[in-house]
């Protein structure tokens, strides 16, 4: 796959999805790729299918048009997945990349297996958004494309502080700046500001922390009880385990939710010395190095001990 026009030839239909509980990074993607198709290649229908997305990112141009995965019979000529490691991560979306005519993939996850018929899998890259403005011809580059590729790599670079983040993401950020977009709204917008109740969720997942390993793990965990006594749902979750994460002498960072179905979503953060990608795998998970994620069945309290057991191991290694 050398550039996305390549990629789109002799498509007449295509169809766009990400992963479930879609993240900055795959909503700006997907839209990035969405909005180039509309506005350069015309004679294509194009379709984006997600997860309803945060209200963060609604602003984005095309976020209207995106539509719900349906068990419908249409078979597209091209189905793209983007930020995506496996099929399974697609959700309801997985039956139209399986019946597509043609497949691709784009996306870091370390995780990937290249499970499409044409891949562009770049692990070191800092966020699928990154990706997707190597694959656009700069010149091409419109003021609504260049916000949606810089809001997917912020978020997946913590607004440049990640060590995912390297001078290619810089300079990419430099010439979506020149692109008119309002950067640091999108910034203030999209990363910093919280709801009373996100912030009100995340001082007690805060409060209810436990520190491991001596120090060098923190975990916390909050349940469904707790997420309707402070009205939040798992997208207002996000960014706690970050939080936990940036606790000095912590080298991983532990946080799990209760989904409805009893079972846990965990969301791991490593500061460098723990693959925590190798944690995620082994569990049916997937992710970076510095950065994954899985759902467990199980209690929280026996899921906390399988997981600071694996993250022990790396350390004493």
């Amino acid at each position: 796959m050398k550039d996305l026009d390549s990629l789109l030839t002799g498509a007449k239909t295509v169809a766009i999805a990400g992963h479930v509980r879609p993240d900055g990074d795959c909503v700006g993607s997907c839209l990035a790729t969405y909005n180039y198709i509309k506005t350069y290649h015309k004679e294509i229908e194009v379709c984006v299918y997600l997860e309803p997305i945060p209200n963060i990112f609604k602003f984005m141009a095309g976020a209207e048009q995106i539509k719900l995965p349906q068990k419908e019979q249409k078979v597209y000529d091209l189905f793209i997945a983007q930020d995506c490691g496996d099929v399974g991560r697609l959700g309801d979306a997985a039956h139209y990349f399986e019946c597509a005519k043609r497949t691709a993939c784009i996306d870091h996850h370390v995780s990937n297996q290249s499970f499409a018929d044409d891949n562009y899998i770049f692990p070191l890259a800092s966020s699928t958004s990154e990706l997707i403005f190597e694959l656009l011809p700069k010149e091409r580059l419109t003021k609504e494309i260049a916000e949606c590729i810089y809001t997917g790599i912020i978020h997946d670079t913590g607004v440049f502080q990640y060590s995912c983040t390297s001078a290619k993401t810089m300079q990419a950020a430099g010439v979506l700046m020149e692109c008119g977009i309002n950067f640091s709204k999108i910034v203030d917008e999209t990363f910093f500001t919280k709801t009373y109740n996100q912030n009100r969720i995340m001082g007690q997942a805060l409060v209810k922390s436990e520190l491991y390993l001596d120090g060098k793990c923190i975990v916390s965990v909050i349940t469904q009880e707790e997420m309707k006594r402070f009205d939040v749902l798992p997208k207002h979750l996000e960014g706690i385990v970050a939080q936990l994460r940036v606790t000095k002498d912590v080298e991983a960072a532990i946080f799990l939710y209760e989904n409805e179905g009893g079972s846990f979503k965990v969301s791991t953060r490593s500061s460098g010395n723990v693959d925590v990608s190798k944690i995620a795998v082994k569990y049916g998970g997937g992710g970076h190095a510095r950065a994954a994620g899985i759902t467990m069945n199980g209690s929280a309290d026996e899921i906390i001990k399988t997981i600071v057991a694996d993250v022990a191991k790396q350390l004493e290694q």
